[in-house]
């Protein structure tokens, strides 16, 4: 035998590290399954140029011109109205809310116009917060709406005889800065991958040296423990928090024109479910290395289909109903609406909702998890 090299000693250690992976579950999983999620991700989720953008119409007499130009809208695939017969209040509302990206306003005299040759005007407001889902359905509207009118009147005239004016207000961020977009969803990102892991590798470490055999000696009950591990990192969250929006504010100068007192709230709640996340994770692994891995895993996704990277409305329907089941994906909405719309608490009280589930549904989650392993 070789005293440099040995094939019976090789085929030894390749057999260790073959019973270890197999014992690793957690290991072998992530390594099949985040190859998955990425290819499910990337080349079914993911969409740089959105399509079907749910949209409102405010039109009081809608004669065939105008519903000429509403099926122009829809033929190019951008725009899926949502909301045919909305009125000004109601299309203001779904718009601060976020439920549409634009609003299309026809007057009533838009068909009397067209017919005297007169110049109409059309008023698109589109939800610019995040500038890319615009620019692909505002680049195509002076075309569409020339042919459509057109072909509605029977004639060969030509586009600036008789067209239509089409007047685009980019609501919220009208110099199209990605910056405003992109920072206050910086701050939810932040937050989550540090408290999770935070919480979730520092609840491992105690279970990896013993020391978690100390605490379970001690007459606390489960949640008292719970809230004894999450409650610090609260704190931690919370210096995050300030030197976030403090670099947003001056270094970036993003607005800031909703409360600040809603946005500390829903920072709050968010910051809890992310915490008791990290708690759960902590009782399903048995090292600091699979803490780790859980925390990427339902990081990667979150990251994705929450919005932040890629436009939500671009997603598929199946993509989109995936990402509501991330606290991120709440977030990013509720506080982009409160920095960038002012938005007030009952605009986002489905955030809020959202986040107070999360909550919930984690506690119980994290109990009944925590009572199983003092088994």
């Amino acid at each position: 035998m070789s005293r440099f090299f040995s094939l019976t000693r090789l085929r030894a250690l390749l057999s260790k590290e073959s019973i270890q992976m197999r014992r690793d579950r957690v290991t072998f999983a992530m390594m099949i399954g985040v190859p998955l999620v990425q290819l499910m991700l990337f080349g079914f989720a993911i969409n740089t140029d959105p399509k079907e953008l749910p949209a409102a119409l405010v039109a009081p007499t809608q004669d065939r011109f105008t519903r000429a130009m509403v099926s122009a809208l829809e033929l190019t695939g951008y725009y899926r109205f949502i909301a045919p017969n909305a009125t000004a209040t109601q299309a203001e509302a779904m718009i601060a809310r976020g439920d549409v990206a634009f609003v299309v306003t026809v007057p009533s005299d838009f068909g009397r116009r067209i017919e005297r040759n007169d110049r109409a005007a059309i008023l698109i407001e589109a939800d610019a917060t995040d500038p890319s889902v615009a620019s692909g359905a505002i680049s195509t509207l002076s075309t569409v709406a020339g042919r459509a009118l057109q072909r509605e009147a029977g004639d060969a005239a030509p586009q600036q005889d008789r067209g239509v004016e089409i007047i685009v207000h980019r609501r919220y961020n009208p110099e199209g800065i990605t910056q405003y977009n992109i920072v206050p969803g910086l701050l939810g990102v932040i937050l989550q991958l540090t408290m999770v892991m935070m919480t979730a590798m520092a609840l491992t470490r105690e279970a990896e040296r013993g020391t978690m055999e100390n605490l379970l000696s001690m007459p606390a009950t489960p949640l008292e423990i719970m809230l004894g591990k999450v409650l610090p990192y609260l704190a931690v969250g919370a210096i995050q928090v300030v030197v976030v929006l403090a670099a947003a504010k001056l270094m970036f100068d993003v607005p800031f024109i909703g409360s600040l007192t809603v946005v500390l709230a829903g920072i709050f709640v968010f910051v809890l479910a992310l915490v008791i996340l990290g708690y759960l994770i902590s009782t399903v692994s048995r090292t600091q290395m699979q803490a780790m891995q859980l925390t990427f895993f339902f990081f990667l996704p979150s990251l994705m289909l929450s919005g932040f990277m890629f436009p939500f409305r671009g997603m598929p329907q199946w993509a989109q109903h995936l990402g509501e089941i991330f606290p991120l994906t709440h977030f990013l909405r509720l506080i982009r609406s409160v920095m960038l719309k002012g938005a007030e608490a009952q605009t986002v009280a489905d955030s809020f909702v959202a986040l107070g589930l999360f909550v919930v549904l984690l506690s119980v989650a994290a109990l009944f998890r925590f009572r199983r392993t003092l088994d």
